[in-house]
């Protein structure tokens, strides 16, 4: 029975995308089947994996709205054991269209409970935002990740993130923890990124994952050619941080 995590930031550009990607793309290779579900309309994940979402027929919209059944818009990528169900330009109006709908905010955690014996876990990448979009990834998943960034600005709504799963934990989804957050694009040659590390365990105690994600432009690369860190450069040093977190989620569960 898969598990699911939902890896979510309002705040965008801290990495959330391409944790999410890279994460999927070491579990599979440590011999799990993996799902991501790409539920931000800018389809950078799916995009990210080599998946051109322009030229796709349907996708999670699709599903969601109920015109596709799931299993029909899941596309498999260049990896074995790893697929997506994709997101393309017109999930950015399935957030107005939900608001109508019955169970509008347990529509992705219905679709996702017909695939959970089908895989080991089940990734969610949420858009940057609060709205419905986003309310359904926590509802879905068993778990949440955050990504966060080591600079300044990097607890500037937090509070708010953590609001919203304290309202969903309350009304929704009794069960859904956190399983910690990630540090993203840290520099060990910036004093800051050491504070805010500080900072960030005072306000996650026993909750932040020892992989620290380095800023790297490998990484930055990567997407760009349509790979994962691990199919495009898996020696840096972006790649091995990855891989350790990878490993730390699968020790987690056993």
């Amino acid at each position: 029975m898969a598990q699911i995590i939902a890896i979510v930031n309002q705040k965008g550009g801290v990495g959330k995308t391409t944790t999410t990607l890279n994460l999927g793309a070491y579990l599979a290779s440590l011999g799990k089947q993996v799902l991501l579900v790409d539920l931000d309309p800018q389809a950078n994940a799916t995009s990210g994996l080599g998946i051109e979402h322009q030229k796709l027929e349907a996708g999670l919209y699709e599903a969601i709205l109920g015109q596709k059944r799931i299993q029909e818009v899941i596309v498999k990528t260049k990896q074995k054991r790893y697929s997506v169900a994709p997101a393309t330009v017109a999930l950015a109006g399935a957030g107005i269209e939900m608001v109508t709908m019955e169970n509008r905010e347990f529509r992705l955690a219905l679709l996702l409970e017909e695939l959970r014996s089908d895989y080991d876990y089940i990734i969610i990448d949420g858009p940057p935002s609060l709205g419905l979009l986003t309310v359904n990834s926590l509802v879905a998943a068993d778990a949440i990740m955050i990504p966060i960034q080591s600079e300044y600005y990097a607890l500037e709504g937090l509070g708010q993130l953590l609001d919203t799963i304290k309202l969903v934990q309350d009304n929704l989804k009794p069960s859904l923890e956190i399983l910690g957050a990630v540090v993203t694009m840290f520099d060990k040659r910036n004093r800051l990124s050491g504070a805010v590390l500080e900072e960030l365990k005072q306000h996650f105690p026993g909750k932040i994952f020892s992989s620290i994600i380095p800023r790297s432009v490998k990484l930055a690369e990567a997407p760009s050619h349509g790979l994962s860190i691990l199919q495009y450069h898996p020696r840096s040093r972006g790649a091995l941080a990855y891989g350790s977190l990878a490993q730390e989620l699968i020790d987690l569960n056993k």
